[in-house]
């Protein structure tokens, strides 16, 4: 009887690949495990912000793993007075603002005393952008303020101005 379990795992092995049309190739990667997160609001949980972002502000990650490259969905929090640096991500970046007014800039230059008024967008909760690839962008807050990112890592962050990097700033 031993002998006649392994015997009929390969003839039914045998039988799916002949049945298969594609029986000579690979077969394709298993598709990833569905994720199903629910998250009521009162569950969120905060913790400060990775070192690539200015002190201050907060972030909770709420799916996925911005380290690799899956789908990831994270808010950042960020206080009043808040001033984020002209920057760029490597990827495509996608924001909803969930609270607060988020102030956002397009290009290289955030002075917030000569450009703030002139070159930002006040954005109040509900609004949304989506940046390409490269873009350069700031932001500002008046009030405290939550956004939401949602989009494919990995994620990371890089500032224009090389000296606005509070990871060099030790």
């Amino acid at each position: 009887m031993k002998a006649l379990i392994p015997s009929l795992v390969g003839v039914l092995a045998l039988t799916a690949c002949a049945a298969t049309p594609h029986a000579q190739t690979a077969a394709p990667a298993p598709a990833p495990a569905p994720v199903h997160t629910v998250l009521p609001a009162k569950d969120v949980k905060w913790s400060p912000a990775p070192a690539s972002l200015p002190p201050g502000a907060q972030i909770s990650l709420l799916q996925g793993d911005p380290s690799k490259p899956e789908v990831f969905v994270l808010r950042l929090r960020f206080p009043k007075g808040y001033h984020l640096p002209a920057h760029t991500h490597p990827g495509t970046e996608i924001v909803t603002v969930i609270s607060g007014v988020f102030k956002l800039g397009e290009g290289e230059s955030a002075d917030p005393k000569k450009t703030q008024a002139k070159k930002t967008q006040a954005l109040n909760a509900g609004s949304f952008f989506a940046f390409s690839p490269g873009m350069a962008h700031y932001a500002y807050t008046d009030t405290d303020t939550v956004v939401q990112l949602s989009t494919m890592g990995p994620w990371s962050l890089k500032y224009v101005n090389a000296a606005d990097d509070p990871r060099n700033k030790k």
